[in-house]
């Protein structure tokens, strides 16, 4: 690692690194355990650095060239050793976000050209360096000075962008809405109006208001602030739409958006409209099997109760590793017009946590290992237990989940049963909020909460509490970009650090939800974000 580009720029060469005189770098060799000092061995190793062998580990130090040509070396300072551990939890958690560029470098080449970057995490020091902070902010960019811009990036994998504050005197524009739901809200009054009849700003086009009076009245008094941010993310919302489908991805009446694919009422579908509101969540009457959990659609638009075939890595079963729902589809045989996607979301967007974002679990699964996830929060994912099967067919023979869903709606009558879905998958169901459930469940290798909305439940304060004594990774989605910087005050309220940026989730649901007040991107599962104690 170089201390400046120009550094850099001095010692890399076409092949090797270049001698230049007096330039140091920092590097990490790997020497026997015994020849790493006792202050630094704690710290070294929270660094995550693979060993080599059983016998060697990493051991950071500082070379420099002389002017003669000779090589001389120094254990680190204090100041160097903060930024090595800074740099490497940092790259550690935005490598996955950075997107090779396929056209930005030569094809005979084995190097990789990325596109550009930029993205800040809150690193926590180790009790070892800690000197009256505990965070640190770091910065990654690529190419080396790039900077955050106003625009959006290309690209719907990179993280919400920063914003530009709107000016302080704005021109009021009537915009009316181009909306296909029957009624509105005013986001000021919350008087009803008609959709056709509705207004948006003229700036962010992402509030509805009843009149330019309300309009004015909620500039002045709160959305002047948040204009410029609900703007950028407006910005967003082509980058967000998933093209790749062919059947209708908009639901602003989800009954008639079920009706016409033919699926309102239907098995697993009762639980995407209001029509079964009266019931229980968990307690859906189930007719018979799996064509009738999927209601009705042809056999060839939903996944069978079947394994994946031809998925050996080196000749060995383990996991399949899934990119997004294009992979998914083609590896299922799946049309692109059929909307399983939808209830899929949850038990993918599970599996992507698992095996994706939590490098543990991931692990632990390819190890053949079983990993214990607590659930937070199950709603009407109670009734897609056979959605959740397709779990197991993607763990392709290796490992095993117990999953627990614990939450207030659980069903007294379904609470401390397990489902066993699969072999390989089972589902544990348990009623109550987790701060007071969680000591007499089995200890989590991480935890998941789905649409979670932080922002709106006071009951999730005593669930960070525990999780942030539990000390074990957390992941959360979100509908849209606000809900996600609402629940990233929540979290660090809670005394938790984000230790997974506000990413799209690759498999969220295709089909946007409407909100009756604005018209920013939503989706389930649209958004994840983690974080650690």
């Amino acid at each position: 690692m170089f201390r400046s580009e120009n550094d850099a720029k001095k010692m890399t060469g076409s092949r090797e690194t270049i001698r230049a005189p007096n330039v140091e770098l920092l590097r990490v060799t790997y020497e026997l355990e015994t020849l790493m000092f006792p202050s630094n061995r704690k710290m070294i190793k929270s660094l995550s650095l693979e060993a080599s062998g059983n016998d060697r580990f990493p051991v950071i130090d500082v070379t420099r060239c002389t002017s003669s040509g000779e090589l001389q070396f120094r254990n680190p300072t204090l100041e160097e050793l903060k930024f090595v551990y800074a740099f490497m939890r940092a790259i550690s958690l935005v490598h996955p976000l950075l997107q090779a560029d396929k056209e930005g470098g030569p094809n005979w080449t084995k190097l990789i050209s990325f596109g550009p970057f930029i993205e800040t995490v809150d690193i926590q020091w180790p009790p070892e360096m800690a000197r009256g902070h505990e965070l640190v902010a770091v910065t990654i960019s690529h190419p080396p000075g790039q900077a955050y811009e106003e625009k959006i990036s290309s690209t719907a994998s990179s993280t919400p962008t920063k914003y530009a504050e709107p000016p302080d005197e704005v021109t009021f524009m009537d915009i009316r809405v181009n909306s296909n739901s029957s009624s509105r809200h005013c986001a000021m009054c919350e008087k009803e109006v008609n959709g056709d009849q509705s207004l948006c700003c003229g700036r962010c086009r992402a509030v509805v208001y009843c009149t330019s009076l309300c309009q004015k009245q909620h500039w002045k008094e709160s959305h002047k602030s948040m204009c410029g941010l609900y703007k950028a993310m407006m910005e967003r919302e082509e980058e967000l739409v998933m093209k790749i489908f062919m059947f209708p991805c908009s639901a602003a009446q989800p009954c008639k958006w079920l009706e016409s694919l033919g699926i309102h009422q239907k098995g697993m579908w009762r639980r995407k409209c209001s029509c079964y509101s009266h019931c229980p969540f968990g307690l859906l009457p189930v007719k018979g099997g799996l064509w009738d959990s999927w209601g009705g659609l042809d056999d060839e638009e939903y996944p069978g109760d079947l394994p994946f075939h031809n998925q050996l890595r080196d000749g060995i079963s383990s996991p399949i590793l899934l990119s997004g729902w294009s992979e998914y589809y083609n590896l299922r045989s799946l049309p692109l017009s059929s909307p399983v996607a939808d209830i899929l979301s949850h038990p993918l967007t599970v599996y992507h946590i698992l095996t994706a974002l939590s490098i543990n679990t991931k692990n632990l699964l390819l190890k053949g290992k079983e990993v214990i996830l607590h659930y937070l929060g199950p709603e009407g994912e109670m009734d897609w237990m056979p959605a959740f099967s397709e779990i197991s067919h993607l763990l392709n023979g290796l490992g095993n989940i117990q999953i627990i869903m614990v939450g207030p709606e659980v069903p007294t009558n379904l609470s401390g049963t397990t489902s066993g879905i699969s072999s390989r998958v089972r589902v544990n169901l348990v009623r109550g909020v987790y701060q007071e459930e969680a000591t007499y469940l089995p200890s989590p290798h991480v935890i998941v909460a789905l649409n979670c909305a932080l922002d709106r439940y006071s009951s999730w304060g005593g669930a960070l509490d525990l999780i942030k004594a539990i000390g074990v990774p957390a992941f959360f989605t979100e509908q849209s970009e606000i809900l996600c910087a609402n629940a990233k005050q929540v979290l660090r309220g809670a005394g938790l650090h984000i230790t997974h940026p506000v990413t799209p989730n690759p498999f969220r649901s295709p089909v946007k939800n409407h909100d009756s007040s604005t018209n920013l991107p939503s989706y389930s599962n649209g958004f994840v974000l983690g974080v650690n104690a």
